[in-house]
């Protein structure tokens, strides 16, 4: 007798009702275990994962009955080890997951668990090897406090260094669970740098970890050199919810008449690509004729989504924001931006979706490399047109014993010139870290990075780097807070998607 598992590549399978979706009841399934989370992760990578045709597992032919199919899904019991192990392509260093969608949704809208202090991690290679090790000392320098979480109110400050927690050295071994684990509350031991040495200084600061929404918007100002106004903002998360905010600084920088911008993306990892669209309009103009971006996903949605209209995934610059707010823009034919190893995703398309139209002029250290977007996905097959893509008005139709979230990457967006290839990141322009004992204060124009910039604008030679300055210590970290939140390097695509009717195959399984 024979017996047909329709795996329809496309709407067709992931439409179906999740009565459809069992995974062959009567076929094997060792120790009985559930697989709704995995059958969940393979059907959402097979059809949206950026690199589906290069993923050996995700082939659209890759089984041949519905009992291989389900043996895969029981090839590991931990839907961790199972996305990590079976389903991501070698070079994606960027794709991820949650157990908890709603831990996920939050952190992309600004709010985590957090004691309100932000920082980075470096730390001595002790055995030469160029890696971290367990035994390697690691120590935190402050990068910013922000104004609600309990680092605010905390004897602690931007530059300062911690080498411990709770009287425990931090080492590449522990500092994770020590920094980013489950606790509530911590104490900091920290350390001074003098001298060109780290040494403890006896002194402890003790914080609380609670649930903290961050403003992006950290710094709003403007500088009078000899008469040009120039403005300063300081952007540390592309959070679609204070796009409002973001467009009110700029409106203050209109209204000040500044003809020149200093955009500080030094700490910013990414966040929405319409936020990305929107400052980039801010800083050029509200032309919507001109194309900022051009969205390229794998072949069988490219194809879906072009098939009607070529022009399907252009974006262009915006002329309002959410509720039809005109854009404040500055009209800029150059823009210098702050760069460090942490500037990422979204940053990083501001960078390479202005570059063919004003000069972008970086002042910092090389950006990260990360220019593929990203979608929520949970386990919603039945969403008309974007089956799996997480939106907060259907979560009552969220398989409820299912609440684990992906996070995939999706595509590439390529600019204006069709230049998308920056993996290894954008170089600076003028080369300059930050160094221990002088992190200065942030949008204070003596700041090191901040005062480059200001020469630059005022037409003094800025071109210096760290290595030029004596007794300079670079700081130059392996991670930073930000990592150990559920958004990370994250860049993700927060528009309406609705593929249009789409049926790349089927496939017939042969006799049982």
């Amino acid at each position: 007798m024979k017996k047909f598992l329709l795996l329809f590549v496309g709407l067709a399978l992931l439409a179906c009702s999740k009565d459809d979706d069992n995974l062959n009841p009567g076929g094997p399934n060792p120790g009985g275990q559930n697989l709704d989370t995995q059958d969940f992760m393979w059907k959402a990578m097979n059809l949206w994962y950026f690199w589906q045709g290069d993923v050996a597992n995700l082939a659209d032919d890759r089984f041949s009955t519905d009992q291989e199919y389900t043996e895969f899904l029981a090839s590991e019991s931990d839907p961790a080890l199972f996305f990590n192990n079976r389903l991501r392509f070698s070079e994606d260093r960027f794709s991820f997951f949650s157990e908890d969608y709603r831990d996920l949704t939050q952190s992309l809208a600004g709010t985590t668990l957090s004691t309100g202090l932000e920082f980075g991690l470096t730390y001595d290679d002790v055995n030469g090897n160029g890696q971290l090790d367990a035994t390697d000392p690691v120590y935190g320098i402050v990068r910013y406090v922000l104004p609600n979480g309990s680092a605010a109110s905390a004897d602690i400050a931007r530059g300062d260094i911690f080498i411990g927690v709770d009287g425990t050295n931090l080492n590449g071994g522990n500092f994770s669970d020590l920094l980013f684990g489950e606790n509530t509350s911590l104490t900091l031991n920290m350390a001074d740098f003098a001298g060109g040495e780290l040494n403890p200084s006896g002194k402890e600061v003790p914080l609380t970890k609670a649930v903290l929404t961050e403003n992006p918007v950290f710094i709003t100002k403007t500088f009078n050199l000899n008469g040009t106004i120039v403005g300063y903002l300081m952007y540390n998360g592309f959070t679609n919810e204070f796009d409002a905010d973001l467009n009110n600084a700029f409106g203050e920088l209109v209204g000040a008449g500044a003809t020149e911008l200093v955009l500080d993306l030094r700490y910013n990892s990414g966040g929405s690509v319409n936020s990305s669209r929107l400052l980039s309009s801010m800083i050029y103009g509200t032309f919507t004729n001109q194309l900022y971006l051009r969205q390229r996903w794998n072949d069988k949605i490219q194809e879906a989504f072009t098939r009607d209209d070529p022009n399907a995934l252009d974006d262009f610059f915006a002329s309002t924001i959410g509720g039809g707010t005109a854009v404040n823009t500055l009209n800029l034919s150059r823009v210098y931006i702050l760069t460090s190893r942490s500037t990422a995703s979204a940053s990083e398309l501001v960078i390479n979706g202005l570059d063919p139209y004003i000069d972008v002029i970086l002042i910092g250290r090389t950006t990260t490399g990360k220019n593929e977007f990203s979608l929520t996905m949970v386990d919603d097959p039945d969403r008309s047109g974007a089956p799996f893509i997480y939106t907060q008005s259907r979560e009552a139709n969220i398989n409820p014993d299912n609440e684990w979230a992906i996070q995939p990457l999706v595509g590439r967006n390529e600019n204006s010139v069709g230049f998308s290839d920056y993996t290894a990141g954008f170089a600076p322009d003028i080369e300059q870290g930050e160094t221990l004992g002088n992190y200065g204060i942030l949008g204070d124009e003596n700041e090191p990075l901040l005062a480059l910039a200001l020469q630059e604008i005022s037409g003094m030679s800025g071109r210096t780097s760290t290595a030029r300055q004596a007794n300079a210590r670079e700081v130059v970290p392996f991670t930073h807070s930000g990592m150990f939140t559920p958004t990370r390097d994250n860049m993700y695509l927060d528009k309406n998607i609705t593929l249009p009717s789409l049926e790349v195959g089927t496939i017939t399984i042969g006799d049982q």
